[in-house]
């Protein structure tokens, strides 16, 4: 049965939104954030400080479709106002980890015993700062920033071993806020 949706997401004051057919563009005074979508059936619109998502005559595919894109402005207007961060804790029983950052990539020396480093690519418009064994990873875009982490998590993944015994490696220990 098709019904008609939609769906209000406020602007807060300090941040602007513009869409240019299917580019968002939000500011705000942390920075920018840009993305496109693919709105399908779902139409989208400004109205002085709310964005509107709403479709005439729509199915469950078109309800999944707003509430992805209604996360995913959320996600942008919240970055735009505070960056998202995550902390990874550099954990190692014998051999000294050493982590070291240049440029636009990260390189794990010493890990378990290895001569040669591993390397982890680091997504643009994320930071990255060191502190011993402390790694706090920042951006503006939640996903840039998950896939910094994951980068860093994989690197480090040890195939073979009971992870419970060889616990060495770098983990994730507070996610965009949250403790895990």
């Amino acid at each position: 049965m098709k019904k008609e949706l939609s769906q209000k997401i406020e602007i807060p004051e300090g941040v602007e939104a513009n869409i240019e057919g299917d580019l968002l563009v939000i500011k705000g005074q942390e920075g920018e954030n840009k993305r496109k979508f693919n709105f399908g059936l779902v139409e989208i619109k400004k109205d002085n400080n709310t964005i509107i998502l709403e479709c005439k005559k729509s199915t469950k595919r078109e309800k999944k479709t707003m509430n992805t894109i209604t996360s995913h402005i959320k996600n942008m207007i919240g970055g735009v106002q505070k960056k998202f961060e995550y902390n990874l804790k550099v954990c190692f029983s014998h051999f000294p980890v050493n982590v070291e950052i240049k440029d636009k990539e990260a390189l794990i020396k010493n890990f378990l015993g290895e001569k040669t480093p591993r390397k982890v690519v680091i997504p643009e418009g994320v930071s990255v700062e060191l502190d011993k064994q402390q790694i706090t990873i920042k951006s503006i875009n939640k996903e840039f920033a998950g896939q910094a982490a994951a980068n860093f998590e994989r690197a480090t993944i040890v195939k073979g071993r009971d992870r419970r015994v060889f616990q060495d490696g770098i983990y994730l220990t507070n996610k965009a806020g949250r403790e895990i």
